[in-house]
């Protein structure tokens, strides 16, 4: 073997070494992986929430009934709909920078960025109208005693992974704005979109054990 060839082999080496450690597709899936593995101790959380109200209503149904009656179902139902609508938009802002669209995405994600603003708005209003029936984070001895507690901290909880949320999807708004994402790099905006699809879904269980059932 030539001196020239002995020389060339570790540059080589270490070139390759290099160039898979900065593999933008390994990088991808490990960033994948590691959000799956952060959302899955999310799902503990909520489900030991939504276990406990379970419970409560198995052995309180007639206090859950009342507050199904005086809570105001067509505000719910309206602000499920809007964080719906902006997970879909976050999924058309996804699909615009696949096709190297920044613009897109900024616009999409504005908007998804306004609609999960606005789910808390409203989420604070709701709070309000049952904090006037008498529905408080402590009930002790009044007519909704125990349900303030297992209502709140689950949806409140939610109400602060929304609020994240609309903060990195600024954060994702400010990096296309700078150029950082394109149709062959759009890891971050793929891991951003299964935190707010995980927020939609838990929403979605929330709003149907603790509304409808």
């Amino acid at each position: 073997m030539s001196e020239m060839s002995l020389e060339k082999a570790p540059a080589a080496s270490v070139e390759a070494a290099h160039g898979h450690e900065h593999n933008p597709g390994a990088r991808s899936e490990n960033l994948k992986f590691a959000t799956w593995l952060y959302l899955a101790s999310e799902v503990v959380i909520f489900a030991t929430m939504i276990g406990v109200f379970i419970v409560f209503r198995f052995h309180n149904p007639e206090i859950v009934q009342r507050v199904h009656k005086e809570t105001n179902i067509l505000l719910v139902t309206l602000n499920t709909f809007l964080l719906l609508t902006s997970s879909w938009a976050m999924v058309m802002g996804l699909r615009e920078i696949q096709r190297d669209n920044r613009q897109g995405l900024i616009r999409w994600f504005g908007l998804m960025c306004i609609l999960g603003t606005v789910f808390v708005g409203l989420q604070y209003v709701e709070y309000q109208e049952l904090a006037h029936i008498g529905v408080a984070l402590f009930n002790q001895g009044n007519e909704f005693d125990g349900f303030g507690m297992r209502f709140y901290a689950p949806t409140a909880f939610h109400g602060v992974h929304v609020i994240i949320g609309v903060l990195w999807g600024l954060f994702v708004m400010n990096n296309a704005r700078k150029g950082n994402y394109s149709s062959s790099n759009y890891a971050g905006v793929e891991v951003f979109g299964l935190y707010w699809h995980f927020v939609d879904v838990v929403w979605i269980i929330l709003f149907t054990m603790l509304y409808l059932v």
